[in-house]
Parts: C-alpha cells; sequence; structure tokens
C-alpha cells in the first residue's frame, strides 16, 4: 500500500508501566476503549542557541544555526466514558470500589510524575488494497508513545449539554517497552500476527507504521498483560 488514507480513530489501548517506562505485567495494568473524541500530539522543543562569530569590522566569519532538540510531545484524549480503570491507569490515582468490589469511581490525589502509562491506539484506513493481503480484514495505522506521564484530568464542567473529558500528560524516552507484550503486526508472510520486530529505540517518543492486525475489542474493563514479554521479565 504506497498511498493510505487516514479514515478515522478506531480503538484506543493504554498500558500500565512501571518508574522505568517498562509493561507492568498482570491482570489489571491494561485497559482498552473506543468511546473518544479525539488525540492530539504537540511537540515540545527546544531550538537551541546559534552560534555567530563576528569580526571587529562587522564581517560575519561564521555561523551555524542551533539544533533543535524534541523534548516530548504534550498529549492530548479527549473521551466521554468516565471510566474508573482507564482514570486510575493513567493518573496513577486509586480507584473506589463498591461493596462487590467493582470499580465505581476514582479519588484525584496527586499525578504521577515518575511511572505512567503506554498509548497505543489504531486509525483505520482507506484504500484499495486494503483487503488484498491474504487472511485480512482491512489496514489500521498503529501508534505507539511507549511512555507517558503526568497523566491529569482537565477541566470538567457539567451542565445541560453532553460531557467531554479532557486527559493532559507528556510523553518521555529511555523506557522499556522493546517489542511489546501485544502482537500488533504481521511477522511471516502468513500474515501471523505477532510482537514488533524491532524494539522502540531508547531515544524515541512515538513510533508510527501500517499493520493488518485488527486492533483488540474494546472491553471497558481491565484486561491482561501477558506475553513473552511477561515470560521473560
Amino acid at each position: 500500500m504506497s498511498c493510505p488514507l487516514i479514515s478515522n480513530l478506531d480503538v484506543v489501548r493504554v498500558t500500565r508501566v512501571d518508574q522505568c517506562g517498562r509493561p507492568v505485567c498482570g491482570e489489571d495494568n491494561g485497559f482498552t476503549f473506543d468511546c473518544l473524541a479525539s488525540i492530539s500530539l504537540s511537540p515540545d522543543t527546544d531550538e537551541g542557541d546559534d552560534l555567530q562569530y563576528k569580526a571587529a569590522n562587522g564581517k560575519v566569519c561564521g555561523f551555524r544555526k542551533g539544533c533543535t532538540t524534541l523534548n516530548s510531545f504534550g498529549v492530548e484524549i479527549n473521551f466521554f466514558s468516565v471510566s474508573p480503570e482507564f482514570l486510575e491507569i493513567t493518573t496513577g490515582n486509586p480507584v473506589v470500589y463498591g461493596f462487590d468490589g467493582q470499580p465505581i469511581g476514582y479519588d484525584d490525589c496527586s499525578i504521577a510524575c515518575k511511572t505512567g502509562f503506554a498509548l497505543e491506539f489504531w486509525a483505520e484506513v482507506l484504500g484499495e488494497d486494503v483487503c488484498q493481503a491474504e487472511g485480512t480484514g482491512g489496514a489500521w495505522l498503529y501508534f505507539l508513545l511507549p511512555w507517558v506521564s503526568n497523566g491529569i484530568l482537565g477541566d470538567l464542567e457539567i451542565g445541560s449539554e453532553a460531557v467531554t473529558l479532557q486527559m493532559t500528560g507528556n510523553t518521555r524516552t529511555g523506557g522499556g517497552w522493546g517489542v511489546g507484550p501485544y502482537d500488533v503486526m504481521p511477522i511471516d508472510a502468513a500474515g501471523t500476527a505477532g510482537p514488533m520486530l524491532t524494539p522502540v529505540g531508547s531515544n524515541c517518543h512515538k513510533r508510527m507504521f501500517l499493520t493488518n492486525v485488527a486492533p483488540p475489542e474494546p472491553t471497558c474493563a481491565y484486561t491482561p498483560v501477558q506475553g513473552d514479554l511477561c515470560l521473560t521479565s
């Protein structure tokens, strides 16, 4: 597929990561949902300092433009569903449970600066050849932010109109996501689903690629984090 067209945001998955940016394995460390309006990424950069050599007579003998540094991406998630599990994973704040042990709410206590979450989302792709690969049901553009911290819930106004919630955070580098704990791409000519073939670089904030592996089904409940990465950790 040479010129894919991005259609719409489909499914989002968040995964808890530890203080080193590694996926936390276990039953209550993932959450997959689709009740959201948008995700936006805004680069935060440092323009660097220009270097200029100027002679006494005013002549510029040499000049070097400062090198721009990517500090992070500011992440903004606009969503509709008030899910305690999603808010707990993204903010690090505790869940409030009902008498039956089911999540019914959450507390706002602090901002998780040291740990955080990984954010994956899938956008449907349009094109005449999206279903040409044998055994596939379409194509998606897959986005991965392996380490997002400083998750915080934004302004909330409840009135007569529909309520949209906003979550913000910032990406970090140096995490231990590696190839990840999930099957997100074909790993052979037969289209077998598997983890990413190459790990995310230690200085990378984001990865994006085309895949024929369908996104997970939204459940709006905690989902387990497991797989080969968990078996070796």
